[in-house]
């Protein structure tokens, strides 16, 4: 489940921070030690910048701290043609890392608890790797793991 490029949807997903839980898509950015997880939780939410257009790929605007991975919508990212619906976003700030322990105890069951949707293409997973590695915005650690 949880091997890099993997696309999840967690039924519903329990954030660390204790935010209400609900249904989110989880993306596998790395695997350290078999004990972590790096992950990225994809968003539909637009933050980036209106003068900067980008339909799909990397944006990185130090100027107005912006670094984010845009899946353009209806574009084919998984080997098994899985795309999503609407232009989603993965902000490099917003990566993450997991007790993979605990992700395993909490989503223990494969069709209840979570959804593996796809494995991304090689050229998405690391355009969205390089994309993350290239900004002042991420934390130093998480682009050491990386």
């Amino acid at each position: 489940m949880f091997s890099e490029g993997t696309i999840i949807y967690f039924t519903p997903f329990y954030f660390k921070n204790g935010n209400t839980s609900k249904n989110k898509y989880f993306i596998v950015l790395k695997l350290v030690d078999d004990k972590i997880v790096l992950g990225s939780l994809p968003t539909r939410s637009n933050k980036i910048p209106s003068f900067i257009n980008v339909s799909h790929g990397c944006v990185n605007d130090d100027a107005s701290s912006v670094n984010c991975y845009v899946f353009g919508s209806e574009i084919k990212i998984c080997d098994n043609g899985f795309s999503f619906g609407l232009s989603t976003f993965c902000y490099g700030n917003e990566v993450e890392d997991y007790e993979m322990s605990i992700l395993e105890e909490v989503y223990c069951v494969e069709g209840v608890d979570y959804e593996v949707v796809g494995v991304l293409l090689k050229n998405e997973f690391d355009g969205l790797i390089q994309c993350i590695k290239q900004s002042k915005s991420v934390k130093r650690r998480i682009q050491r793991l990386l």
